[in-house]
């Protein structure tokens, strides 16, 4: 086997060891510890390069809209180099309280949560709410899940809600959602989540091109070979 033909079946193989990863995440996420016992989350996958690079994208765009998100160029930066990313959402928090006036979301009862107004669906705002919390904290079951598995299985992972505001704005998750959190995560000798400078999106503008044109280069060849 020649040296080429070897680094080659390396990354596959690490590329498909993030993806079956990806999904013993999921396992994890989906069996964490729910209020009540009843699911009310959803987790969704995304593992090719394309999808991953739209998200990242669409994190950029939102970094535009409110002088509070210029972090999100970092996000975006550092979730180009994920191999999978999961997306976890409450189903239930934006349009269903929980109806036990447990004063969590600040109301004396959930009657007053439901006549309080939402923010506008503009640019700007992430996330419209108000969320009943009581739901809500599902997520954080959720998500320690994930990060619980991932450490016992050498996964380096990052969460980011820029990444639930980007995939809400983006119309993938179900309309429900009021509120979500992305986990990225990465197969690689060096995590692309932590030891990052600050302005790390500007310092490594350069490599981040070429990891935009690897992603996108095979789509363009199918298009135009």
């Amino acid at each position: 086997m020649s040296i080429e033909r070897s680094l080659k079946q390396f990354e596959e193989e690490r590329k498909n060891s993030a993806r079956i990863a990806a999904r013993l995440l999921l396992a994890s996420c989906v069996t964490s510890p729910r209020v009540g016992g009843v699911g009310e989350c959803s987790v969704h996958i995304l593992d090719e390069d394309t999808d991953i690079e739209d998200l990242c994208q669409q994190i950029e765009l939102m970094a535009e809209e409110n002088t509070a998100w210029e972090f999100f160029k970092k996000d975006a930066a550092m979730l180009r180099d994920a191999d999978a990313v999961l997306v976890v959402t409450s189903l239930r928090s934006l349009t269903d309280p929980s109806d036990i006036n447990c004063n969590m979301c600040g109301k004396l009862t959930c009657e007053y949560l439901r006549e309080e107004p939402k923010l506008p669906q503009e640019p700007g705002v992430a996330f419209t709410g108000p969320l009943c919390s009581f739901r809500a904290n599902n997520i954080a079951y959720a998500i320690d899940g994930i990060v619980a598995l991932a450490r016992n299985l050498g996964i380096d992972y990052g969460v980011y809600w820029s990444v639930g505001a980007a995939a809400m704005r983006m119309g993938i998750l179900p309309r429900a959602t009021g509120f979500a959190l992305g986990v990225g995560i990465s197969v690689t000798e060096k995590s692309p989540f932590r030891d990052i400078p600050e302005k790390y999106d500007e310092i490594n503008e350069r490599t981040m091109n070429d990891r935009i044109i690897s992603r996108l280069w095979p789509q363009f060849r199918s298009i135009y070979s």
